[in-house]
C-alpha cells in the first residue's frame, strides 16, 4: 500500500465554521475521513495533516521528499505568496497534486495566482471535498495504484513544465 501525505495549510482546521458558503459545511475531521476512505478504495495509505505554520508545512514537504512520498497539497493562503513552500516543493521526488475546495480563479483577484502550480503535476479546484478525492485518484494513477497503469512520466512531465493551469 503506497503512502500519501495530504497536507493542508492555514485555516483549514476551521472547516465547517469558516465561510461555509465558500468552503462547505464539512469539518476538517470529515475531510480527513473522506480522504482516508478514498485512499482505502485506491489502495493508498493516506495521512492527513493540517497546520497554520509555514515552517511546519515545509518540514512535512521535506519529510515527503526524503521518503519519496506523493503529496496532495492544499496550501490555502500560502498558495499565493509562499516562495519558500514553492522552492521546497520544487525538490519533490514523487507526484504532487495541488488541491483547493473552492475555485480560486472564480474568487478575488489576489487568489488567481498560485506560486505552487508550476511545480505540481496538476491542480484540482472547485469541487469541494470531491477535489481531494479526484486528487487522490490522480496520485493513484501516477503511482500505479488501484490497479491503474497510468503513464506517470507523461503526467508528471506536463505539470512540471508548467502546462497545468490553476483553476
Amino acid at each position: 500500500m503506497r503512502q500519501v501525505l495530504v497536507l493542508n495549510g492555514p485555516n483549514l482546521g476551521r472547516l465547517g465554521s469558516r465561510e461555509p458558503d465558500v468552503y462547505g459545511s464539512a469539518s476538517f475531521e470529515e475531510l480527513a475521513l473522506e480522504c482516508r476512505e478514498a485512499g482505502r478504495e485506491l489502495d493508498l495509505h493516506v495521512e492527513v495533516r493540517q497546520t497554520d505554520d509555514e515552517a511546519e508545512l515545509i518540514g512535512w514537504v521535506h519529510e515527503a521528499i526524503d521518503g519519496r512520498l506523493p503529496i496532495v497539497l492544499n496550501p490555502a493562503a500560502f498558495t499565493h505568496y509562499s516562495y519558500a513552500l514553492r522552492d521546497a516543493l520544487a525538490m519533490r521526488t514523487a507526484p504532487l497534486v495541488e488541491v483547493h475546495l473552492s475555485n480560486p480563479a472564480a474568487r478575488e483577484a489576489f487568489r488567481h495566482t498560485s506560486v505552487v502550480a508550476a511545480v505540481a503535476d496538476g491542480t484540482v479546484a472547485g469541487f469541494g471535498l470531491m477535489s481531494y478525492r479526484l486528487a487522490l485518484h490522480a496520485i493513484a494513477d501516477m503511482t500505479g495504484g488501484a490497479g491503474q497503469a497510468g503513464d506517470a512520466g507523461q503526467a508528471g512531465g506536463a505539470g512540471r513544465t508548467g502546462a497545468g493551469a490553476q483553476g
